[in-house]
């Protein structure tokens, strides 16, 4: 059995991927990963095992122009060339490495998941769409995400209304591009791109983290897909983490900032404001210290399970992953949520009592000094450790038995 993965994202649409390549591996199949070039997916899949086919130009790269340099997208017609670029970058690989496949499972940007369902379709492969996290799936429970040059209806609160104006959205955004490919290797238009793609997904989130509520779609929710990390923390973190108290991590992920400089000197004087010692993550933000204290140390790639299990509190943007681990991890949260579906996550870590919900994207001393306060509360400690032991562990490998007894 063969299995084609691809993504087109950044480290938290990748390393699930990896996760679930290394189990079905355990299972007898054999798998290859499609995903952007950048060194750090190299290393992440090189050091499990997994092929990896690099495809399309840097992600972060991609990501730092958009977010720092003000050429994001703001309408349809400048979406539209980002997505027409990304289909003719992805298409031909992925025809050809899913030419001995028995099934493909993509997630990541949606044009590259319609890609990978269009080849799917043309070749005759089972084909599995897998999110991330449930704020893109149609919900009654929640409203979608505005999208370039189609903000929400002002005055609409009904989520039933907004997720039908949604098709019309996508469809505007990714059903020209999309259908023309379609077009191009034989297939029927649709004029519903978003249903036809998002038909029967999986939702690779853990179900205390992210409940689903159950909705007309066939979705099935596998627990999340975290890879294991059994690498040691180098010799100068694990001096710093042993010269005093545990100390608060922050980091951004792969979420570059405007201001990286200012976000960092609030996360070091905050933690000071409450005597703790700090670990900054580098991280696509850049991050770096504003002093030369000792009470800070800043980290490179890092064994975030490891780190997470030894810190007082954890300060991030909110991205699935960091979001998973940490609650794994029984480590209280701060998180400062900067776009699509971190807002979500930073609410259910304040639903579930294991953190606080920062107000907006951009930090300062004072918000960070009080969202500490409720984070290194010894009451949501106990509440973190005890929503850690609840978490489901097992979602790759349920993942990877499930695909294997379907394509057998």
């Amino acid at each position: 059995m063969r299995v084609l993965l691809s993504s087109r994202g950044s480290r938290g649409d990748v390393e699930p991927l990896a996760a679930l390549a290394v189990e079905l591996q355990r299972l007898g199949a054999e798998t290859l990963v499609l995903a952007p070039p950048d060194q750090e997916f190299v290393d992440l899949l090189g050091k499990v095992g997994v092929p990896h086919l690099p495809v399309g130009g840097s992600v972060r790269a991609l990501v730092k122009d958009l977010r720092t340099t003000g050429k994001a997208p703001r309408t349809s017609a400048d979406l539209r060339v980002h997505v027409d670029e990304l289909i003719e970058a992805y298409s031909g690989p992925l025809t050809e490495a899913a030419r001995d496949a028995d099934a493909i499972v993509a997630t990541g940007l949606f044009p590259g998941v319609a890609t990978a369902q269009a080849v799917s379709e043309k070749l005759g492969l089972r084909f599995v769409k897998v999110f991330l996290q449930p704020t893109t799936l149609p919900s009654p429970a929640h409203p979608p995400h505005p999208m370039p040059g189609w903000p929400l209806p002002e005055g609409v609160t009904d989520n039933r209304v907004l997720w039908d104006h949604n098709i019309e959205v996508m469809q505007d955004l990714f059903g020209p591009s999309i259908n023309e490919y379609r077009e191009s290797i034989g297939l029927a238009p649709v004029d519903n791109v978003r249903d036809y793609v998002n038909n029967g997904p999986w939702l690779a989130t853990d179900p205390v983290l992210s409940p689903w509520e159950t909705t007309d779609d066939d979705v099935v929710q596998t627990g999340a897909w975290i890879l294991e990390d059994d690498r040691p923390l180098s010799a100068d973190l694990e001096a710093f983490l042993a010269a005093g108290e545990a100390p608060v991590y922050a980091g951004f992920g792969s979420i570059p900032l405007m201001a990286p400089g200012e976000a960092a000197r609030a996360a070091v004087e905050a933690a000071r404001a409450h005597g703790r010692r700090i670990v900054l993550l580098r991280g696509w933000a850049d991050l770096d210290v504003i002093d030369g204290g000792d009470d800070c140390f800043v980290v490179g790639e890092v064994n975030q399970q490891a780190l997470f299990r030894r810190s007082a509190a954890v300060l991030h943007h909110g991205g699935a992953g960091t979001t998973t681990t940490a609650a794994m991890a029984g480590v209280p949260q701060v998180v400062v949520p900067q776009i699509v579906d971190q807002p979500y996550f930073a609410g259910r870590v304040a639903a579930l009592g294991i953190g606080a919900a920062h107000e907006g994207p951009v930090p300062t001393t004072e918000s960070l000094t009080a969202a500490f306060a409720t984070a290194l509360d010894s009451a949501t400690a106990r509440r973190a450790t005890e929503v850690a032991a609840s978490m489901r562990r097992d979602g790759a490998a349920y993942a990877a038995k499930l695909l294997v007894d379907e394509i057998g």
